[in-house]
């Protein structure tokens, strides 16, 4: 517990918090390698709602969700992304095309993976595509 207040201190932000923004740092490095262009991170939409990565390849805007893991002893990350994460995802998500009057032909619900800690060895990076479907809430609009 000492550590944790000491780390927290001299960051200014909580273990959680400086863990998965590396991990979101890790998966934008792995997305770009494989093509997507990041088109925005940690996007705010609304009051409640964030998307971690905003990316788009080849005509697809893809909504990137990160699971930043130490390790796997209580189950892979994306068990993390359960019925109620994937319903504000969508909503998230139809609110920022609607927000920004884009109008894409595909859309797409991707999970990233990321087992490790800063200055640890090399994360385990898995990325999950088409991870989940729009919630049924939802619909595109065009």
């Amino acid at each position: 517990m000492l550590q944790w207040i000491k780390q927290r201190l001299k960051s200014g932000k909580a273990a959680h918090l400086k863990s998965g923004t590396w991990g979101e740092r890790q998966a934008a490095r792995l997305l770009r390698k494989n093509g997507y262009k990041i088109c925005g991170k940690n996007v705010r939409v609304g009051r409640h709602d964030e998307l971690d990565i905003v990316a788009e390849q080849r005509g697809v805007i893809v909504f990137v969700e990160v699971k930043t893991r130490r390790n796997e002893d209580f189950g892979r990350p994306i068990s993390a992304v359960n019925k109620d994460k994937r319903k504000r995802l969508s909503r998230a998500a139809i609110n920022y095309l609607r927000d920004r009057k884009l109008r894409p032909d595909h859309i797409r619900f991707d999970v990233v993976e990321v087992i490790g800690e800063p200055g640890g060895a090399a994360p385990e990076i898995r990325h999950i595509e088409n991870a989940f479907p729009l919630d049924s809430a939802y619909r595109l609009w065009w």
